[in-house]
């Protein structure tokens, strides 16, 4: 019996991308840069998991 993962909302892994963003720019002292990495890193987990997603649906 599997489980299957529910993909998460685009809203949500830019969500949790900021939050990653956000931390990392505290620690650099520079919270600008770290908005952008994160908004950089919730788009690309999100285009990531939009291809898997597309692939599954083809096969």
């Amino acid at each position: 019996m599997t489980k299957e993962k529910k993909p998460l909302h685009p809203g949500q892994s830019l969500a949790i991308g900021l939050a990653i963003g956000i931390g990392l720019g505290v620690a650099m002292d520079n919270i600008p840069i770290g908005i952008c990495i994160g908004v950089a890193l919730g788009t690309a987990y999100s285009a990531n998991a939009n291809k898997e997603e597309n692939k599954k649906d083809k096969e």
